[in-house]
């Protein structure tokens, strides 16, 4: 295939036809290529699925990471161990592209590969890597990790997907009429564009942004002489820098978002909830730019199993209950595979399974013990508990947390932790679960996707009132919501404290009643639950919003 004057292989359908490069350090978009995290990934994947099917004229921009984010395995404990692992994907194309960045007073070599849109059904990803032998080893090891710890590793990373992946679409002759920055990684593409264009109000013209972090102290932040001796800046000097995106001469504190903010025409955050804490957040801020808000969602072609989807739509009782049976039981292959227990698929099943980190509490229904042991005990009413997901490797509490809970389901043959949190065992996961738990602290879950796609698949969310949550739940009616308490006035530990009250009092005094002594109520539930999540959490309809409101918009 040939990439001088690049024109995605299909014709854009006429209201898509706007030319955009969506730039994202992550994209899950199937299991093998392993290159991706999270939620960000997750988010950006079903985003370049749902523009495919669309036929919008959108590609993605991205970097191969040659060892992933980790493989995530275990010592001989049980417990999480961290290791990294060669990844070949020989479905992706050599471009035969290799062009020069600056970066740290030297050139770096970019070597260029495409994902054809028709190995995965999703839209033109080009990969950018830096592992060639034309650089030397230092410089091949800026593509080697996701998320490096080393600061000037990671600034690298950034410098190599802005302003190398700005770079690419001009040697592709892809001119974009909208650069769509998925998080702020990515904002160094603005001085690129600065040198470009010229002037800043024609790059704002050009530049829209997608922000994740709901509080200001999470963002991004480098020391602003460290970022500009990296290359960041593209020629231009410290102070210019500062009078040019506002910064107090005296700050030296560089905040990516805070600049991305300044420099794009149109910011959104990923829910209403998450909108309103961004611009809140921000508001404190001058000359930033309108923050409205796109919820996010989940490629439903992709994430549902049809046939449950068929049985829900009909109101089959009794197929609905064969197939969630039997995905089940698939699930649960898994389950004694890794854990050497055998689940029942008779019994109410609860998974909490996504990125472990402290405000995300994964570990909170134990922290009471006696009403942990309590509910695990219960012979009358017998629940399962599987729990799965990828702490950051440098994130040493999370890591804690996840060992902890490893040790604890040694106790118990109703209560697994699993490994290799990726999309093949997400899915099986959403498939599995009778109730999909989700307790954030409010309001720290910008959007928190996985729920969707277990809607999608037959499990209903049990939550607290965080992120897309409060756009979707109707409680009792499609989902359970721990009542939101007035968290601005209330400790953490008041408010940890009342969460975790409130998630045992459901519990046992809604959930697991109307599950064994209602059934038909709860499967009832079930299907309003992925009645509802089918179109209004369905990427297309996110996918659309951007090309209406963002991209097409003023």
């Amino acid at each position: 295939m040939k990439f001088n004057n690049y024109k995605i292989p299909y014709t854009p359908s006429p209201e898509f036809s706007k030319r955009v490069a969506y730039f994202s350090m992550e994209f899950a978009i199937d299991q093998p290529l392993k290159i991706y995290s999270g939620g960000l990934g997750f988010l950006s994947g079903s985003h370049l699925r749902s523009a495919y099917e669309l036929k919008q004229n959108l590609i993605g921009i991205g970097i191969l990471w040659k060892y992933g984010y980790y493989d995530q395995a275990r010592n001989k404990d049980q417990s999480l161990q961290v290791g990294f692992m060669e990844k070949n994907f020989h479905f992706l194309e050599d471009t035969g592209i290799e062009f020069q960045i600056p970066m740290h007073s030297s050139q770096i070599w970019v070597k260029v590969w495409y994902l054809n849109p028709e190995v995965f059904n999703s839209a033109p990803l080009f990969l950018l890597s830096t592992d060639t032998p034309k650089n030397d080893y230092l410089s091949n090891t800026i593509t080697h990790r996701l998320y490096d710890g080393n600061a000037s590793t990671k600034l690298a990373q950034f410098i190599l997907l802005g302003i190398g992946g700005a770079k690419l679409l001009d040697q592709i002759g892809y001119l974009p009429e909208v650069y769509h920055l998925n998080e702020a990684h990515g904002i160094s593409a603005a001085f690129y564009l600065l040198n470009k264009f010229k002037e800043k109000e024609v790059v704002k013209q050009h530049l829209v942004f997608t922000t994740h972090t709901p509080e200001e102290a999470g963002n991004e932040k480098h020391n602003i002489h460290l970022v500009n001796e990296m290359g960041y800046f593209y020629g231009l000097s410290v102070p210019e820098v500062k009078d040019l995106i506002g910064m107090d001469a005296h700050d030296d504190n560089f905040n990516h978002s805070l600049c991305a903010l300044r420099f794009a025409r149109k910011a959104n955050g990923v829910s209403k909830l998450h909108g309103e804490v961004s611009r809140d957040m921000w508001g404190k801020f001058d000359n930033i730019c309108p923050i409205i808000s796109i919820t996010n969602a989940q490629n439903w072609l992709f994430w549902s199993d049809k046939d449950l989807d068929k049985y829900a739509n009909r109101k089959d009782n009794i197929l609905y209950d064969n197939r969630k049976k039997h995905l089940k039981r698939r699930t649960f292959e898994i389950v004694a595979d890794q854990t050497g227990k055998m689940f029942d698929s008779n019994i109410l099943t609860i998974v909490w399974a996504r990125r472990f980190a402290g405000y995300k509490r994964a570990d909170l229904l134990t922290w009471d013990e006696e009403k942990f042991i309590e509910l695990i005990s219960n012979k009358t009413y017998p629940v399962q508990i599987i729990w799965a997901g990828k702490p950051y490797p440098l994130d040493q509490p999370a890591i804690d947390q996840f060992n902890r809970l490893v040790y604890l389901s040694k106790l118990y043959k109703n209560v697994a932790v699993l490994v290799g949190y990726e999309i093949t065992l997400s899915k099986r996961l959403k498939q599995g679960a009778d109730i999909w738990l989700n307790n954030p602290r409010i309001p720290r879950e910008a959007s928190g996707t996985s729920g969707m796609t277990a809607a999608m698949n037959g499990a209903l969310n049990f939550s607290t009132n965080d992120g897309w949550i409060p756009e979707f739940i109707k409680d009792k009616v499609n989902g359970f919501i721990v009542p939101e308490p007035d968290y601005k006035n209330m400790t953490t530990e008041e408010l940890d404290t009342y969460d975790l009250n409130q998630l045992y009092k459901i519990l046992n005094e809604e959930i697991i009643p109307l599950y064994y002594n209602n059934y038909p109520k709860y499967r009832n539930m079930v299907y309003q639950s992925m009645n509802d999540v089918r179109y209004q959490f369905d990427s297309n309809r996110m996918a659309t919003e951007y090309y209406e409101l963002m991209y097409n918009g003023e």
